[in-house]
């Protein structure tokens, strides 16, 4: 399935014109690759643009839990990689009932992380490493703090739950909703690259309710 051109900052498509991808309310934007529905090999496709940029999902996914979306965020004229990747599993959990959870992780100043998560500006800010950190989870094995970041948005407080720290030089931010799900933090998930999946991969069920971005 052919991955379509959005820009990373909003929900509007991002064509290309005769010197780039183009947003109507952003102007020209790198793009961001995403498939109408998610299958494998959508996400093989996205896995093959990334280069060394990680595609992260919480791993092992529990039982029932699917991919339902991901994207990279890249010129894939220049072989260079991607400047951010997402994902998003959705599943549930017995005190949450339907949960989402979405990951991204960028270059400084992309904005998809910031999109995510309703906060207006390009990166987290100042609220990244100031005092203690809020949660604590693994990525390929290393502990990595995370910071909660408030939404832009005063409505939304009970629907989601922001997350943001660094990761290998890059932003990483995690999304989840309803807000209330973050308590299943408390156990330290585990996030691991998919590009280092090898035949793992095929493990990976896809599909359910369209995620929120």
């Amino acid at each position: 399935m052919a991955l379509a051109p959005w820009c990373p900052r909003c929900q509007q498509p991002a064509p290309r014109s005769s010197t780039g991808w183009v947003c109507v309310d952003h102007g020209e934007v790198t793009p961001l690759w995403r498939a109408a529905q998610p299958d494998y090999d959508g996400f093989a496709e996205v896995l093959g643009r990334c280069g060394e940029t990680p595609v992260y999902l919480p791993w092992p996914l529990s039982p029932g839990w699917r991919v339902a979306d991901y994207g990279c965020v890249g010129d894939p004229g220049t072989g260079s990689g991607a400047l951010a990747t997402v994902t998003t599993t959705c599943g549930t959990s017995s005190l949450d009932g339907d949960v989402e959870v979405t990951i991204a992780v960028e270059e400084p100043g992309v904005g998809l992380g910031a999109r995510l998560a309703g906060t207006g500006t390009a990166d987290p800010g100042a609220t990244v490493g100031l005092g203690a950190a809020a949660v604590r989870i693994r990525v390929d094995q290393r502990p990595v703090p995370l910071w909660a970041v408030p939404s832009g948005e005063s409505d939304d407080v009970l629907a989601r739950s922001v997350f943001a720290g660094e990761a290998g030089g890059r932003w990483l931010w995690l999304v989840m909703r309803p807000a209330s799900a973050a308590l299943l933090l408390r156990d330290e998930w585990l996030f691991s690259d998919a590009a280092t999946f090898g035949p793992q991969a095929v493990e990976i069920g896809f599909g359910g309710r369209p995620a929120s971005w």
